[in-house]
């Protein structure tokens, strides 16, 4: 019997014709030490499409108003240096999934980019899947075998038909496809215009009316499946498209911010402040439904964004869109503005025994977003890291509940073998308060002191080559332990068409 087929009778309730939940308690060698006890928590994770670490009001902006979010990291730990895996959405959204690195799980760029790389640069494109494939066993799919209901509500970005999210464990899949943005927020949420003729549409929502906005309509969808789950466990992926392109909001919050913009503030897009507000409202109507159920207290909210802020073009249809100022660029990039985001988790009850002192406070250590994929097994009561496991992220559970206990301190990875038009190809490591980045494109290698210099001004690279050297080579060791798919020589670049 392949992985498959096991999986599959997994999800039928059986295995071996004995009920799945005697048979995980049995051992019947499955990975997940699962936990049946009728307190077990909920779990929400909602995932924000390309928004910067510097964009609610919480993260510094100055023009952004996120009150619910505010609130939230308020009275939560909120997490002041978390970075997502990759510098764009599908690679970040497969790793949270896995528990491994997209570098490892050869899936670099996003969905479509995968499907046609760009070949009209100086270097052709690392490879790339342009799916998840079947052979991981997802978050959804661990969760799951353990009595949770699962469901993905918005974007999904992993592949469709035998790739969907019905087929990687949620019961439930709600307004997801293998793209990543959809043509349009405001209803019916299709057209065939924005994409070059290609027909794009977002499933599975009821009928709407004029004027009706998607981050509405997908929460309102999250509520539905909240209920639906009853009294059972649930684990509901809410991944809003907002605010990534197209850069529209409703019109009455749109005209409030363009009153607020003055000269001297960082952030000047009102339509983008809107989606920003909208999508904080939206956030903020879950908890009051979690609340009314009597739901809320028992629930793990996390809350992150995929990859840094897009910036935008100042002669683009967007427009500029926002900033990660102080720190460095934007989306695909591997400076920090590229990959550094908010994370905000709200502990459920009785996780800790001193819930004023702990589920309440700011966190400085760096933190992956892969590590997400253990941290939710463990504060789920399952056993995350079983023998076997390939983990490229590391359980941190234990350091939110016990703050004596010190952090683990390893280096973090980062690998984009591909254009961006904040980027060429670039590989990039931070050890210690160390930051190396290394650009295949002209070989050259630039290095900053975090702690000095974050917004990484000042490269260090030439001060000291033999630290350079010296991670340099643990970045190139890296890439060859996992397998990274690296860019090769375009030997059309530069030839004139058709000679």
């Amino acid at each position: 019997m392949n992985r498959f087929e096991v999986r599959t009778r997994i999800r039928s309730g059986y295995l071996f014709g004995i009920p799945i939940r005697w048979a995980i308690l049995l051992n019947f060698g499955l990975w997940a030490n699962a936990v049946f006890a009728a307190d077990r928590p909920n779990i929400l994770l909602i995932v924000a499409d390309d928004l910067g670490a510097r964009d609610l009001g919480c993260y510094g902006s100055d023009l952004h108003e996120s009150p619910v979010l505010d609130d939230l990291a308020k009275n939560a730990i909120k997490f002041e240096r978390a970075y997502a895996p990759s510098p764009v959405c599908t690679p970040t959204r497969a790793s949270l999934m896995t528990g491994q690195h997209p570098a490892r799980l050869g899936i670099t760029i996003w969905s479509e980019g995968a499907s046609k790389p760009d070949r009209s640069r100086p270097l052709l494109p690392g490879d790339s899947l342009d799916h998840l494939p079947q052979k991981y066993v997802t978050l959804a799919e661990k969760l799951g075998s353990a009595g949770y209901r699962t469901a993905v509500v918005g974007k999904w970005h992993l592949g469709d038909g035998d790739m969907a999210a019905e087929t990687q464990g949620f019961e439930v899949a709600i307004g997801g496809t293998r793209w990543g943005a959809p043509p349009t927020f405001f209803w019916p949420y299709k057209n065939d215009t924005r994409f070059r003729d290609e027909f794009r549409y977002v499933p599975g929502l009821p009928f709407g009316r004029r004027g009706d906005y998607l981050t509405d309509a997908l929460t309102s969808a999250a509520m539905r499946v909240i209920d639906d789950a009853g009294d059972d466990p649930f684990f509901l992926y809410l991944a809003h498209y907002a605010p990534h392109t197209p850069i529209e909001a409703p019109e009455d919050l749109v005209r409030k911010y363009e009153s607020k913009i003055q000269d001297h503030l960082r952030h000047r897009n009102p339509t983008y402040a809107a989606m920003i507000e909208n999508l904080d409202a939206n956030v903020g109507r879950v908890i009051d439904h979690l609340k009314r159920n009597g739901k809320y207290e028992n629930t793990l909210i996390v809350f992150t964004s995929d990859n840094g802020g897009f910036l935008g073009d100042p002669k683009g249809r967007n427009g500029v869109v926002t900033t990660n100022a102080p720190l460095r660029s934007g989306k695909g990039s591997a400076y920090e503005g590229g990959i550094r985001v908010p994370l905000i988790m709200k502990l459920p009850a009785g996780s800790v025994s001193e819930p004023d002192a702990i589920r309440a406070r700011i966190i400085e250590e760096r933190v992956l977003l892969t590590d997400l994929h253990f941290v939710i097994l463990d504060l789920a009561g399952l056993d995350p890291l079983p023998a076997g496991t390939i983990a490229d992220g590391i359980d941190w559970a234990g350091n939110l509940t016990n703050t004596e206990k010190p952090w683990p301190n390893r280096p973090l990875y980062f690998h984009y073998p591909h254009y961006y038009e904040t980027t060429t190809p670039v590989s990039a490591m931070i050890d210690g308060d160390h930051k190396l980045l290394h650009y295949t494109e002209d070989g050259h290698t630039e290095v900053y002191d975090l702690s000095s210099d974050p917004g990484e001004m000042k490269d260090i690279s030439a001060a000291d080559p033999h630290r350079t050297a010296r991670v340099l080579a643990m970045l190139n060791h890296w890439k060859s332990e996992v397998g990274a798919k690296e860019p090769t020589p375009n030997p059309q670049f530069g030839k004139e068409s058709g000679k």
